[in-house]
């Protein structure tokens, strides 16, 4: 235990962090300047993790967190944080890392870009729904007590099979909390059975609500049918939200027999309305049905490809190459001050996406190809399609495979336009792209409020034999 301690710096995860002796303590919901005494909770041998079990002086740059749910749910660990120091903290995340793993020659970084809303950003939320409910310290002092164990709302971590409920989520407009408690007391009123994860049961199992800026609205449910009569409960249940929420533009369902919650694989069907829901970006529409990818944070992904459109530098005459293209967003927005824009992308669907997002459009000049980077983008790709003038590649978190590095560097574009979720496996990259490019502008951009997780848009350019 530890005593009388003042927390001195934020670090990765959401955690704040104390040095003791020769010991980095990680702490949980705590911000800078906060007096506390820890509670060491694991041990490793150069450093700790440790909770707070008194508070002796609050911080001077603590806020109030919105939340009910905060401390116990971990999705915003950064709520207690004003938000212009979470983009400071964010700003220095992302110059750490290139600097500490890339360890390559960089510019001045711009300012982070913040986030145009702090509250009800997301279009996406996903809840789970289980009969297993987490209970808090003091519930389980009672648990004897408590004969409602069913729960919809987010997975605990390292607890796979326990949910805590949730009454009232920030991230998202309101009305998909009144959704949400509204399948809740159905469900309850009903009688319907909740998912238990571990014997692979009961009717109601996962929700996914999804909006747009175009006013539209999509909830999907997923369902586990196992007795007889089933089928008829869920459709009483997709009944009451078709009349409750005429906002609803697309309800949808899926019988789920698998052991995990993904459906990519499954046959999805429309209870009511249509199979998709439309955002727009500029004057584009794109096409989003439950299975495609699309950035979750609407206004703040105009602002993230509009620097990389920026960085592209194109003037209407470049071959483009779209790496981990998704359903085309990125390929589709900067294609009008191209010549042509490749679209690349493992996921199939993600690929007829893509194809048809260009042809709502009227963009006649992408073409888009599904299957694995390091498979598909390989020298005979670029003899067939051309050397691209500039590659766009936004990949997943693990960032670019080895062998789509060096395929990269092989076709020689003049500029690289790198987009990020991860600034540590991007300097990775950056590090292997270095001894041909020069990195000459980085742009941090926060997605994502009240978490700890940032985007980032790095320009690399071809350096010169000289350079």
């Amino acid at each position: 235990m530890f005593e009388h301690v003042t927390i001195t710096d934020c670090a990765a995860e959401g955690k704040s962090l104390v040095r003791i002796d020769d010991m980095v303590v990680f702490v949980p919901f705590c911000v800078p300047g906060d007096v506390v005494d820890l509670q060491v909770r694991k041990k490793k041998h150069s450093y700790c993790e440790a909770e707070v079990i008194r508070f002796h002086e609050y911080s001077p740059v603590r806020e109030v967190p919105m939340c009910e749910h905060f401390g116990i749910c971990g999705g915003c660990k950064w709520q207690n944080l004003p938000y212009p120091e979470q983009l400071k903290m964010k700003q220095r995340q992302v110059h750490d890392q290139l600097t500490r793993i890339g360890k390559i020659e960089l510019p001045e970084f711009r300012p982070i870009l913040g986030s145009v809303k702090t509250k009800e950003y997301r279009n996406k939320l996903e809840f789970g729904c289980s009969n297993r409910r987490w209970l808090t310290r003091e519930e389980v002092s009672r648990e004897g007590e408590i004969t409602d164990k069913n729960a919809i709302g987010f997975h605990i971590t390292g607890a796979f099979d326990k949910i805590y409920p949730i009454e009232k989520c920030w991230l998202m407009d309101d009305l998909h909390n009144q959704i949400r408690n509204s399948i809740r007391d159905y469900a309850l009123q009903s009688g319907m059975s909740f998912f238990d994860l571990r014997a692979q049961v009961g009717l109601l199992r996962d929700i996914m609500i999804r909006n747009s800026n175009t006013g539209e609205w999509m909830v999907l449910v997923q369902f586990h049918y196992d007795e007889p009569d089933d089928e008829k409960r869920a459709e009483g249940l997709l009944r009451h939200l078709a009349e409750q929420f005429p906002q609803i533009t697309s309800l949808l369902y899926v019988d789920n027999q698998k052991c995990n919650d993904t459906f990519g694989d499954l046959d999805i069907r429309v209870y009511k309305g249509n199979d998709h829901i439309f955002e727009t970006m500029e004057d584009l529409r794109f096409k989003v049905g439950p299975k495609s990818f699309y950035q979750t944070n609407t206004d703040q992904a105009y602002h993230l490809y509009s620097v990389a459109r920026e960085f592209a530098g194109l003037t209407g005459d470049e071959l483009v190459y779209d790496l981990y293209t998704g359903t085309g967003t990125i390929a589709n927005f900067v294609s009008r001050k191209a010549r042509q824009v490749i679209g690349i992308e493992y996921v199939p669907e993600a690929i007829e996406d893509a194809r048809v997002n260009s042809q709502i459009n009227g963009i006649d000049n992408t073409l888009f190809y599904a299957g694995d980077m390091k498979d598909i983008l390989n020298d005979d790709f670029i003899a067939r399609h051309g050397r691209p003038d500039v590659i766009i590649t936004d990949p997943p978190r693990a960032g670019m495979h080895a062998d789509v590095v060096n395929t990269i560097i092989n076709a020689a574009p003049k500029r690289i336009v790198y987009v990020s979720c991860n600034p540590a496996t991007q300097a990775r990259d950056l590090q292997m792209l270095d001894p041909h490019y020069k990195v000459t502008q980085v742009q941090p951009v926060d997605m994502f409020p009240h978490t700890p997780h940032v985007e980032n848009v790095v320009l690399l350019e071809l350096r010169r034999p000289e350079q």
